[in-house]
């Protein structure tokens, strides 16, 4: 399932609202009007004698009532859909014939240019482009596909890792990140880890039984895909060319950046110099 993940501060029903509106607004922008299907209930309607005819035709009048509740179906389908996230304080819009990681680039870019702050309780907008069932074999199956557009042989990049989980306790962070870093790895060796401005960050959003990926990039420039953050002056903006040296080392030393609750920033630190940490990051 593809969509946008958004976490909000105890709000979720003002997240919605603002969700829609602020993603109603941009994605006109990018992909034209919605366009919304029409019913017609004419469709089908004859004279009384075609009607009987179809009565009559038991195959005529499943295929029309089929017909119909795909017609209903499609209806009810929206460009931006709110469905349940399975976690507090976090809310899920599916998406239909959207690119999500186009369109929130495309809302930060615009945020981060004009510094005007359009959401109030909104936090943090993340894509996802992807999603499997959050068992490390699961994920390690899915990403050797998944993660092909960006690093696979002879594309390559430099890249950080950050995750999250919620509601969830089986999974360890230091073996997520490790295999994910391999799985990039072993798509091209050139592939190279940096921690400071990295061409593109992969996103791992793990909640109750599904993990969430998308691979994104200006996430340091972006805060962090942060709406409240991004808006701010330029200080720490993390623009290219800034005097801090990059981070670069081994896959192993992806970044593992544990995100907190309530819009704070991670604390970003290495899987390795965290190898000894058994404590599991979920949400309590």
């Amino acid at each position: 399932m593809c969509g946008i993940l958004i976490t909000c501060n105890m709000t979720e029903r003002k997240c919605v609202a603002e969700a829609y509106s602020l993603l109603g607004e941009y994605g006109e922008q990018l992909y034209g009007p919605e366009q919304f299907i029409e019913h017609d209930d004419s469709r089908g309607s004859g004279s009384e004698e075609e009607a009987e005819d179809e009565e009559d035709d038991a195959e005529a009048a499943v295929k029309k009532e089929v017909d119909q509740i795909r017609a209903s179906t499609e209806q009810k389908l929206r460009r931006f859909q709110s469905v349940e996230s399975g976690a507090n304080n976090v809310v899920f819009i599916r998406t239909l014939g959207v690119e999500p990681e186009k369109l929130v680039h495309h809302i930060l870019k615009d945020m981060h240019a004009t510094k005007k702050k359009k959401t109030r309780v909104i936090l943090r907008m993340l894509p996802v482009s992807g999603s499997c069932k959050a068992f490390l074999e699961d994920m390690k199956r899915y990403t050797e596909t998944f993660f092909e557009p960006w690093f696979k042989a002879p594309k390559k990049g430099t890249f950080q890792i950050v995750y999250k989980a919620r509601n969830n306790s089986h999974l360890s962070r230091e073996e997520v990140i490790k295999e994910l870093a391999g799985v990039v790895g072993h798509l091209n060796p050139e592939n190279k880890v940096d921690l400071s401005n990295p061409e593109f960050t992969i996103v791992v959003e793990i909640i109750k039984n599904i993990c969430c990926l998308s691979v994104v990039k200006d996430y340091v420039l972006f805060r962090k895909y942060n709406l409240q953050e991004v808006v701010k002056g330029s200080q720490g903006d993390g623009q290219p060319g800034a005097p801090k040296a990059p981070q670069e080392g081994r896959l192993e030393g992806a970044v593992l950046a544990e995100e907190k609750t309530g819009g704070q920033d991670p604390h970003v630190e290495t899987a390795e110099g965290k190898a000894s940490d058994n404590h599991k990051d979920s949400d309590h």
